[in-house]
């Protein structure tokens, strides 16, 4: 092989590393640009999950939603800001009243049924919520007293 097709094969080698090279930082700048994406979206998911925690709260306290409407939206929305709070001794009543309720019919489904039948689904409805309201409206102030203490009450 003479020198010259060496040095060219060796200028088309480094050429070929340094395309790769370019190429791996590309790709490297895009993952983290990525990663950055996600961590804000959710960081952004959870302070309007916390922001919509506040308002149902305080609909709860003030009465404003049905016990089982509240507990339920108060559930899901405590799970999506950390899935252990929903197991807080402190929270579990409203777990309580979605477990005892999450059989009955709502929306569309509900509007299929007979009155006779929508009658009794409200009627074991309204048990659990009278059973449940002490609980419930202590635990969604148990999630006031939390939400004050600022974001540090997270962990």
């Amino acid at each position: 092989m003479s020198s010259t097709v060496a040095l060219i094969l060796l200028a088309l080698a480094v050429t070929v590393i340094a395309a790769l090279g370019g190429y791996a930082f590309f790709l490297r700048k895009e993952v983290k640009r990525r990663e950055e994406f996600r961590l804000d979206e959710e960081r952004r998911a959870q302070q309007n999950s916390l922001e919509n925690l506040d308002y149902v709260v305080s609909a709860l306290v003030q009465e404003q939603v049905d016990i089982t409407e509240g507990s339920w939206r108060c559930k899901v929305l405590l799970e999506i800001v950390d899935p252990s709070l929903s197991e807080r001794p402190e929270f579990q009543a409203f777990a309580e009243v979605y477990s005892r309720t999450r059989h009955l019919k709502t929306h569309s489904a509900r509007k299929q049924l007979t009155p006779r039948e929508r009658m009794q689904e409200d009627k074991e409805r309204l048990a659990v919520e009278d059973e449940m309201r002490p609980a419930v409206l202590a635990a969604a102030a148990e999630v006031i007293k939390w939400r004050a203490k600022g974001p540090s009450a997270l962990h």
